[in-house]
Protein backbone atom coordinates (compact mmCIF):
# COMPACT_ATOMS: atom_id res chain seq x y z
CA UNK A 1 0.00 0.00 0.00
CA UNK A 2 2.83 2.43 0.84
CA UNK A 3 4.34 1.88 -2.60
CA UNK A 4 1.03 2.56 -4.33
CA UNK A 5 0.52 5.79 -2.40
CA UNK A 6 4.04 6.92 -3.27
CA UNK A 7 3.47 6.06 -6.93
CA UNK A 8 0.13 7.89 -6.98
CA UNK A 9 1.78 11.01 -5.56
CA UNK A 10 4.60 10.85 -8.11
CA UNK A 11 2.15 10.47 -10.99
CA UNK A 12 0.03 13.32 -9.66
CA UNK A 13 3.08 15.60 -9.59
CA UNK A 14 4.04 14.54 -13.12
CA UNK A 15 0.56 15.07 -14.54
CA UNK A 16 -0.11 18.38 -12.80
CA UNK A 17 3.30 19.86 -13.55
CA UNK A 18 3.27 18.43 -17.05
CA UNK A 19 -0.14 19.91 -17.79
CA UNK A 20 0.96 23.34 -16.55
CA UNK A 21 4.07 23.23 -18.74
CA UNK A 22 2.09 21.94 -21.69
CA UNK A 23 -0.62 24.59 -21.49
CA UNK A 24 2.08 27.25 -21.54
CA UNK A 25 3.07 26.00 -25.03
CA UNK A 26 -0.04 24.30 -26.37
CA UNK A 27 1.14 24.01 -29.96
CA UNK A 28 3.99 21.73 -28.87
CA UNK A 29 2.06 19.78 -26.23
CA UNK A 30 0.55 16.29 -26.54
CA UNK A 31 -1.57 15.32 -23.50
CA UNK A 32 -1.83 11.78 -24.88
CA UNK A 33 1.93 11.28 -24.69
CA UNK A 34 2.01 12.75 -21.18
CA UNK A 35 -0.50 10.10 -20.13
CA UNK A 36 1.59 7.44 -21.88
CA UNK A 37 4.64 8.61 -19.92
CA UNK A 38 2.68 8.32 -16.67
CA UNK A 39 1.60 4.81 -17.63
CA UNK A 40 5.22 3.87 -18.34
CA UNK A 41 6.24 5.06 -14.86
CA UNK A 42 3.46 2.95 -13.34
CA UNK A 43 4.48 -0.16 -15.30
CA UNK A 44 8.13 0.29 -14.35
CA UNK A 45 7.24 0.70 -10.68
CA UNK A 46 5.02 -2.38 -10.68
CA UNK A 47 7.80 -4.47 -12.21
CA UNK A 48 10.46 -3.22 -9.80
CA UNK A 49 8.27 -4.11 -6.82
CA UNK A 50 7.17 -7.48 -8.27
CA UNK A 51 3.65 -6.03 -8.51
CA UNK A 52 3.97 -4.73 -4.94
CA UNK A 53 4.99 -8.09 -3.56
CA UNK A 54 2.23 -10.14 -5.17
CA UNK A 55 4.72 -12.13 -7.25
CA UNK A 56 7.15 -14.44 -5.44
CA UNK A 57 10.87 -13.75 -5.57
CA UNK A 58 12.15 -16.69 -7.59
CA UNK A 59 15.74 -15.45 -7.88
CA UNK A 60 16.46 -14.54 -4.27
CA UNK A 61 19.54 -12.79 -2.96
CA UNK A 62 19.96 -9.56 -1.06
CA UNK A 63 19.44 -7.34 -4.10
CA UNK A 64 16.44 -6.83 -6.34
CA UNK A 65 17.56 -9.01 -9.25
CA UNK A 66 14.05 -10.13 -10.15
CA UNK A 67 12.44 -6.71 -9.99
CA UNK A 68 15.18 -5.16 -12.10
CA UNK A 69 15.03 -8.02 -14.61
CA UNK A 70 11.25 -7.70 -14.91
CA UNK A 71 11.50 -3.94 -15.40
CA UNK A 72 14.19 -4.35 -18.07
CA UNK A 73 12.12 -6.99 -19.89
CA UNK A 74 9.08 -4.68 -19.83
CA UNK A 75 11.16 -1.77 -21.18
CA UNK A 76 12.54 -3.86 -24.03
CA UNK A 77 9.08 -5.21 -24.88
CA UNK A 78 7.53 -1.74 -24.91
CA UNK A 79 10.45 -0.38 -26.92
CA UNK A 80 9.67 -2.99 -29.58
CA UNK A 81 6.28 -1.42 -30.25
CA UNK A 82 6.03 0.64 -33.47
CA UNK A 83 5.32 3.83 -31.51
CA UNK A 84 8.79 3.61 -29.97
CA UNK A 85 11.47 1.47 -31.63
CA UNK A 86 14.78 0.39 -30.11
CA UNK A 87 16.96 2.70 -32.18
CA UNK A 88 14.68 5.69 -31.61
CA UNK A 89 15.05 5.37 -27.84
CA UNK A 90 18.82 4.86 -28.04
CA UNK A 91 19.09 1.06 -27.87
CA UNK A 92 21.85 0.93 -30.46
CA UNK A 93 25.62 0.56 -30.41
CA UNK A 94 25.93 3.09 -33.24
CA UNK A 95 27.14 6.52 -32.13
CA UNK A 96 26.32 9.77 -33.90
CA UNK A 97 29.30 10.53 -36.17
CA UNK A 98 31.75 12.86 -34.46
CA UNK A 99 29.95 12.73 -31.10
CA UNK A 100 32.54 10.76 -29.14
CA UNK A 101 35.09 13.57 -29.33
CA UNK A 102 32.68 15.80 -27.41
CA UNK A 103 31.28 13.04 -25.22
CA UNK A 104 34.49 11.56 -23.84
CA UNK A 105 35.49 14.63 -21.74
CA UNK A 106 31.97 14.69 -20.31
CA UNK A 107 32.22 10.98 -19.53
CA UNK A 108 35.50 11.62 -17.68
CA UNK A 109 33.82 14.40 -15.67
CA UNK A 110 30.94 12.05 -14.84
CA UNK A 111 33.40 9.44 -13.51
CA UNK A 112 35.28 12.11 -11.55
CA UNK A 113 32.01 13.18 -9.90
CA UNK A 114 31.37 9.69 -8.53
CA UNK A 115 35.00 9.14 -7.57
CA UNK A 116 34.89 12.35 -5.54
CA UNK A 117 31.66 11.30 -3.81
CA UNK A 118 33.11 7.90 -2.92
CA UNK A 119 36.30 9.44 -1.56
CA UNK A 120 34.44 12.08 0.46
CA UNK A 121 31.75 9.84 1.91
CA UNK A 122 33.77 6.63 2.03
CA UNK A 123 33.20 3.31 0.35
CA UNK A 124 30.45 0.83 1.16
CA UNK A 125 31.08 -2.67 2.46
CA UNK A 126 31.19 -4.98 -0.53
CA UNK A 127 30.47 -8.61 -1.22
CA UNK A 128 30.43 -10.42 -4.53
CA UNK A 129 26.67 -10.09 -5.00
CA UNK A 130 26.66 -6.36 -4.26
CA UNK A 131 29.49 -5.67 -6.70
CA UNK A 132 27.92 -7.89 -9.36
CA UNK A 133 24.56 -6.20 -9.00
CA UNK A 134 25.93 -2.65 -9.10
CA UNK A 135 28.14 -3.42 -12.10
CA UNK A 136 25.15 -4.60 -14.12
CA UNK A 137 21.54 -4.03 -13.13
CA UNK A 138 21.20 -0.32 -12.30
CA UNK A 139 22.55 0.90 -15.62
CA UNK A 140 21.05 -1.92 -17.68
CA UNK A 141 17.57 -1.29 -16.29
CA UNK A 142 17.41 2.40 -15.42
CA UNK A 143 19.13 3.92 -18.46
CA UNK A 144 16.95 2.23 -21.12
CA UNK A 145 13.90 3.28 -19.12
CA UNK A 146 14.69 6.83 -17.93
CA UNK A 147 17.06 7.98 -20.69
CA UNK A 148 15.41 5.84 -23.35
CA UNK A 149 11.73 4.89 -23.20
CA UNK A 150 10.50 7.53 -20.75
CA UNK A 151 12.61 10.31 -22.26
CA UNK A 152 11.22 9.49 -25.69
CA UNK A 153 7.61 9.59 -24.45
CA UNK A 154 8.12 12.88 -22.63
CA UNK A 155 9.89 14.37 -25.64
CA UNK A 156 6.80 13.50 -27.69
CA UNK A 157 4.63 15.16 -25.04
CA UNK A 158 6.71 18.37 -25.06
CA UNK A 159 8.09 19.04 -28.52
CA UNK A 160 9.45 22.54 -27.97
CA UNK A 161 13.26 22.61 -28.02
CA UNK A 162 16.11 24.91 -27.01
CA UNK A 163 19.63 24.36 -28.33
CA UNK A 164 22.21 24.25 -25.53
CA UNK A 165 25.66 22.65 -25.30
CA UNK A 166 25.28 20.99 -28.66
CA UNK A 167 21.95 19.21 -28.06
CA UNK A 168 18.27 20.11 -28.30
CA UNK A 169 16.67 20.21 -24.83
CA UNK A 170 12.97 19.99 -24.06
CA UNK A 171 10.86 19.79 -20.93
CA UNK A 172 10.90 16.02 -21.37
CA UNK A 173 14.62 15.85 -20.56
CA UNK A 174 14.18 17.83 -17.34
CA UNK A 175 11.09 15.90 -16.27
CA UNK A 176 12.75 12.55 -16.86
CA UNK A 177 15.67 13.66 -14.66
CA UNK A 178 13.26 14.89 -12.01
CA UNK A 179 11.40 11.58 -12.02
CA UNK A 180 14.68 9.69 -11.75
CA UNK A 181 15.64 11.77 -8.74
CA UNK A 182 12.23 11.29 -7.14
CA UNK A 183 12.47 7.52 -7.58
CA UNK A 184 15.44 7.63 -5.21
CA UNK A 185 14.56 10.54 -2.93
CA UNK A 186 10.77 10.59 -2.59
CA UNK A 187 8.54 8.03 -0.92
CA UNK A 188 5.71 7.26 1.44
CA UNK A 189 5.93 5.14 4.60
CA UNK A 190 4.44 5.02 8.10
CA UNK A 191 1.69 7.48 7.24
CA UNK A 192 3.85 10.30 5.86
CA UNK A 193 5.81 11.33 2.79
CA UNK A 194 9.58 11.70 2.86
CA UNK A 195 11.94 13.63 0.62
CA UNK A 196 15.74 13.72 0.73
CA UNK A 197 17.10 16.82 -1.09
CA UNK A 198 20.70 15.57 -1.01
CA UNK A 199 19.76 12.26 -2.62
CA UNK A 200 17.64 14.13 -5.16
CA UNK A 201 20.64 16.24 -6.13
CA UNK A 202 23.05 13.30 -6.24
CA UNK A 203 20.77 11.44 -8.64
CA UNK A 204 19.05 14.14 -10.70
CA UNK A 205 22.24 16.07 -11.50
CA UNK A 206 24.20 13.08 -12.89
CA UNK A 207 21.09 12.11 -14.82
CA UNK A 208 21.28 15.45 -16.66
CA UNK A 209 24.77 14.45 -17.80
CA UNK A 210 23.44 11.04 -18.86
CA UNK A 211 20.65 12.74 -20.85
CA UNK A 212 23.21 14.96 -22.58
CA UNK A 213 25.29 11.91 -23.48
CA UNK A 214 22.22 10.10 -24.79
CA UNK A 215 21.14 13.05 -26.92
CA UNK A 216 24.64 13.86 -28.15
CA UNK A 217 25.67 10.33 -29.11
CA UNK A 218 22.23 8.99 -30.05
CA UNK A 219 22.97 5.89 -27.99
CA UNK A 220 22.59 4.55 -24.45
CA UNK A 221 25.95 2.79 -24.47
CA UNK A 222 27.88 5.48 -22.57
CA UNK A 223 25.05 6.23 -20.08
CA UNK A 224 24.74 2.54 -19.20
CA UNK A 225 28.50 2.02 -18.76
CA UNK A 226 28.97 5.20 -16.71
CA UNK A 227 25.91 4.55 -14.55
CA UNK A 228 27.22 1.14 -13.54
CA UNK A 229 30.67 2.56 -12.90
CA UNK A 230 29.23 5.28 -10.67
CA UNK A 231 27.15 2.80 -8.69
CA UNK A 232 29.91 0.24 -8.28
CA UNK A 233 32.89 2.49 -7.57
CA UNK A 234 31.99 3.06 -3.92
CA UNK A 235 32.12 -0.73 -3.42
CA UNK A 236 35.53 -0.96 -5.06
CA UNK A 237 37.47 1.76 -3.23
Amino acid sequence: MNGLIGLAATLAILLVLGTILGLADRRNFSPRWLLIAALLVAINDACLTRVYGLLPDLIGGDWNWQGKSMALAATLALASLPAFGWRRIGLTFAQTPGSLKAALPVAVAYCAFFIAIALVFGGDEADAEAVGFQLTMPGLEEEPFYRGLLLFALDQAFQGRKRLLGVDWGWGALLSCGLFGMAHAFGYADGSFSFEPAIMALTAIPSLIAVWLRLRTGSLVLPVALHNFGNAFSFLV
